[in-house]
């Protein structure tokens, strides 16, 4: 078998921002403030996850990257051989670094440009790449709206694995799409597209390009709001990110954080936009009794955790309780998923499996569907 070249490029601080409510990693010095928070870097985890998959064709497997966090340290833990094409000598790097590793991988042979990081990642690698190169994203961004990424770290690899494996796998063109951070922290999504890339794709491990717009269906909206807001007793909700959420906010006459994570405790306001350490102590000395949490799904993808609640931690989720989650959506959004899953990619796999199975979902008002909701593959 011949040997596969694999090029890869590791963001180490793409999301870093996301547990704590700074909604992305891009901006000057907001690494720095997001560490100062507390907050740790998730990507390396993300990309081994993806590698993973691939161990048992490691001694066919030959990996150009780059030294440290950007790919040799996570590369060579999992044994794979490894050939550094840049040195890197600083933790906290930039996109210059990114769009340069993407530039020396180019003047090696190798067969897919790999890498981790968020839609700021995407745009710095399709400036260097263009649409001339196949290339894969690993998801391990807060915002992840490009046609670029497999939907999750495991599904990258599986894609890997069938080039790998000489099976059929379309190559497609998909766009590579970002938001303005700074407008995003103030709660507006602004969304541009940059360009395309070429991605090798197989339809179950890669996602849609996020949908966009606002449900025009406000009547349906209003039943679903109404049935979440029948529930609300002397429990503490937590109300999750999206304008389906928001919706549920605007009936109670609350200020809704967009973006973020607001709590409310007999339909009064108690926090808005929490970091994950805030959410976390909000819960201390409480039941899961007196606890629930409303989410929705990205529509087109139908993502419920892992992508922009990175403030739903694992520990949040397992302290609020599966039984205690509300999910709600309208039924268009359902059927546009086309039958596929929900997806749960929390970054804890023992927690997607407790999660995975048939969920119900708020519709209207008294009215509900079981879905089901599977963990990353």
């Amino acid at each position: 078998m011949k040997k596969f070249n694999l090029g890869l490029v590791i963001n180490p601080i793409a999301g870093i921002g996301g547990s704590v409510a700074l909604k992305g990693s891009d901006g000057e010095g907001v690494a720095e403030q997001a560490m100062a928070l507390g907050a740790t870097a998730k990507s390396n985890d993300r990309a081994a996850l993806a590698l993973e998959i691939l161990r048992p064709y490691k001694d066919n497997i030959v990996i150009y990257t780059v030294s440290g966090s950007m790919g040799q340290s996570t590369a060579n833990a999992l044994g794979f051989t490894t050939k550094v094409i840049m040195q890197v000598a600083h933790e906290t790097t930039n996109e210059r670094d990114t769009e340069q590793a993407a530039s020396e991988l180019m003047t090696h042979d190798i067969d897919l440009l790999l890498f981790a990081g968020g839609d700021g990642t995407a745009r710095n690698v399709c400036h260097i790449v263009g649409d001339k190169f196949p290339v894969l994203g690993i998801p391990a961004g807060c915002k992840i709206h490009s046609g670029v990424y497999a939907i999750t770290p495991k599904a990258a690899g599986r894609v890997v694995e069938l080039m790998i494996t000489n099976q059929l796998v379309s190559l497609t063109d998909a766009d590579v799409m970002d938001i303005d951070e700074n407008l995003f922290r103030q709660g507006i999504v602004k969304a541009k597209r940059y360009g395309e890339m070429q991605v090798p794709s197989e339809l179950r491990y890669i996602q849609a390009v996020k949908s966009g717009g606002k449900e025009s269906d406000e009547l349906v909206l209003q039943d679903i709001a109404a049935d979440v807001i029948s529930k609300m007793d002397d429990e503490l909700f937590i109300i999750g990110s999206g304008s389906t959420t928001a919706f549920v906010m605007e009936e109670l006459a609350l200020d809704n954080t967009l973006l973020g994570v607001d709590a409310v405790h007999e339909q009064a306001l108690v926090a808005s936009d929490l970091t994950e350490p805030q959410l976390w102590q909000l819960l201390q000395g409480r039941t899961q009794d007196g606890i629930k949490l409303v989410i929705t799904l990205i529509g087109g993808q139908g993502h419920i955790f892992g992508r922009g609640n990175q403030q739903l931690s694992p520990r949040v989720i397992r302290a609020i309780g599966k039984e205690n989650i509300y999910i709600i959506a309208t039924k268009t959004k359902l059927n546009a998923l086309d039958a596929r899953p929900l997806i749960t990619d929390t970054g804890d796999s023992e927690l997607d499996m407790e999660l995975s199975g048939y969920l119900p979902v708020i519709t209207g008002y008294k009215d509900q569907v079981l879905y089901p909701v599977t963990s990353p593959q």
